[in-house]
């Protein structure tokens, strides 16, 4: 049977020559990147720990699984490298069966936050912390078993549609990745198949009758679907039956009826923790966020844990997932989108919470509309129907940016981030640019992705008042929007 061991525990940190012990989550500026400023520590650390003794079942294989580093690793095994991962906000898992030796077995992981043209984000307006900063975990499985991919996709992957709402009918195909096995059962709420394996995957479809819909905050209801071999190894799925529609018209609509979205963004970070947040602290975010009233997170500017994720699906939040692909393009991190695209959809594809897939976030406030951007923007757009065709995708555009542009074209839905009555202008012009845009554009869906006031603490008062900061200078805000 296969075995998962945490391996949190016993890391030794180096930064500049020094040494410390410490314990994962772990991140290297949990201070000094808060203070408000770009002086934060950006380069290479490393982290050493000695892997317990691992005892392989026949044709078994060892691989480890890291939730997330930030923001490129590089694994050595017993001072051989066996992978590098780019991107600081999604799992990857290291097969490192053939590089075990008897005896100790010596683990390092070189982290690097510094700054390059490579791997996003490069500019923004958050920190980009450096660390091992979820949990690792090492995984021993049989000869036959669940995959455990290189690019983190769930092992088994569910598909639920809605057929007929009136009815409640709901086709679920279920797709289960396997290595070395000839057959999969399945169970479903009280049904079972068993079905043969065909290029490394086993594929079943049930139908539900008179399904419990996943309906929001009133009824955020998961089903569990069961994978099981012959030898005995299983793999769970939660899943929820639903159906999302945008309508340009009438809004958000969640099976079947009107469910306007109000939330609000959430970024991964606290005072002292930096962005190696624990489970508690996750739930007292979700606590806080359903006080005020919200059904919506847009899970800001990259993809956030698993465990919240979870979270959503549980409370029956609305979920708008993206990557950190953000106001400034670089012209050599074109593949790099591609691939935190890709990791952000295999991993987070059963999640009933998720509505949307983010493109891109402000990517024009540093960097013009030229063919390069719009062909990134094109190519992450089909990538992301290619992996999840029942998902629109969506980007949210900086408020600069004009409605005439050929950016809008691509999504399946747009947003805008704007601040009138807060850098700008005055409240009621939001209204007035949703007017106009609508107007245009009739057939297209439009949301509001961002709006002041700020959260920064400085900026508080108690009569709400816009503070004093400086304005944008474009000459396109000021001809454009402000009336």
């Amino acid at each position: 049977m296969s075995k998962t061991i945490l391996l949190n525990q016993n890391w030794i940190f180096s930064k500049e020559g020094h040494d410390e012990p410490v314990t994962l989550p772990h991140t290297w500026n949990a201070i000094d990147g808060q203070d408000g400023g770009n002086d934060y520590y950006r380069g290479t650390c490393c982290y050493t720990t000695v892997l317990p003794d691992i005892v392989l079942p026949e044709n078994g294989r060892a691989v480890l699984q890291f939730d997330a580093v930030a923001m490129t690793a590089e694994v050595y095994l017993n001072e051989q490298k066996l992978a590098e991962h780019k991107g600081g906000y999604s799992a990857f898992c290291v097969d490192i069966t053939d590089a075990l030796r008897n005896g100790s077995n010596l683990l390092r992981v070189n982290v690097d936050n510094s700054d390059n043209d490579t791997v996003y984000p490069q500019k923004a307006d958050f920190t980009f912390y450096g660390g091992i900063y979820r949990d690792v975990t090492l995984h021993v499985v049989p000869a036959a078993h669940f995959a455990l991919a290189e690019n983190g996709a769930v092992p088994v992957r569910v598909t639920p549609i809605v057929t007929d709402l009136d009815a409640r009918r709901c086709e679920v195909t279920v797709e289960a990745a396997v290595v070395g096995a000839e057959s999969v059962t399945f169970t479903l709420d009280g049904q079972q198949t068993s079905v043969a394996v065909k290029d490394g995957t086993a594929r079943a479809v049930f139908t539900l009758e008179h399904a419990h819909l996943w309906d929001g905050l009133d009824d955020p209801y998961l089903y569990t679907v069961t994978a099981r071999l012959d030898n005995g190894e299983t793999e769970t799925a939660r899943f929820g039956c639903r159906k999302f529609e945008i309508d340009p018209q009438k809004g958000f609509i969640l099976n079947g009826h009107p469910y306007p979205l109000r939330g609000v963004s959430r970024h991964q970070d606290r005072k002292g923790a930096g962005v190696a947040i624990t489970k508690e602290m996750m739930e007292e975010d979700m606590a806080l966020i359903l006080e005020m009233g919200a059904n919506t997170i847009r899970l800001a500017h990259y993809q956030h844990a698993q465990a919240f994720y979870d979270l959503c699906d549980e409370k029956g939040l609305v979920i708008w997932a993206e990557i950190p692909y953000i106001t400034m393009h670089m012209h050599n991190g074109r593949a790099n989108t591609l691939t935190q695209m890709e990791e952000l959809i295999v991993q987070n594809y059963n999640h009933p919470c998720i509505a949307v897939w983010g493109l891109s976030n402000e990517i024009t406030a540093a960097s013009a509309v030229n063919e390069e951007l719009l062909e990134n923007h094109r190519a992450l757009n089909d990538l992301a129907h290619k992996l999840d065709p029942t998902r629109p995708t969506t980007m949210a555009n900086v408020f600069m940016l004009e409605i005439t542009s050929p950016i809008l074209e691509i999504p399946d839905v747009n947003s805008y981030n704007l601040y009138f009555g807060w850098y700008l202008g005055e409240l009621d012009q939001n209204d007035d640019f949703f007017d106009t845009y609508h107007a245009k554009y009739p057939d297209r869906c439009i949301g509001f992705s961002e709006y002041g006031a700020d959260a920064n603490p400085a900026y508080q008062s108690a009569p709400p008042k816009r503070a004093t900061i400086p304005k944008p200078t474009s000459a396109s805000i000021t001809s454009t929007w402000q009336k």
